[in-house]
């Protein structure tokens, strides 16, 4: 058994539509918040920005819309940046897909468009 674990498991909305990049090199990575609600519904939501590279880009890019719940898998971490303006060091936890099982479609499709879609995320997520 490993001495460290870095998972970690949300389930939640996304908060946008996926903002995805292709680079020259073929890669794809995809980019979303997602809101993730605390057992108490008065309590305010939690939002976590999550990226994803790959087939796992693929799905979000093709399939995630603003309001679609997900349930996803992936590792914490943080992206450090020094700030233009003011040359301090800035930080924000971003958390790096490695799965995603899409559990709802936004709320204004149907169900049938959401068997579709579970489909082709098993299919395009190579677990």
């Amino acid at each position: 058994m490993s001495e460290y674990l870095n998972r970690i498991t949300l389930v939640g909305r996304a908060g946008q539509e996926p903002e995805v990049r292709y680079f020259e090199s073929g890669a794809v990575k995809a980019s979303i918040s997602v809101a993730v609600r605390p057992p108490y519904k008065s309590e305010t939501p939690l939002w976590f920005d999550l990226t994803a590279w790959g087939a796992t880009a693929e799905v979000i890019a093709n399939y995630v819309k603003k309001g679609t719940q997900i349930a996803v898998l992936g590792e914490f971490s943080f992206d450090r940046w020094t700030d233009k303006n003011s040359g301090t060091m800035r930080s924000k936890p971003v958390v790096t897909v490695q799965k995603i099982e899409l559990l709802s479609s936004p709320r204004s499709e149907d169900k049938s468009s959401l068997e579709d879609k579970q489909t082709a995320n098993i299919a395009n997520a190579n677990f």
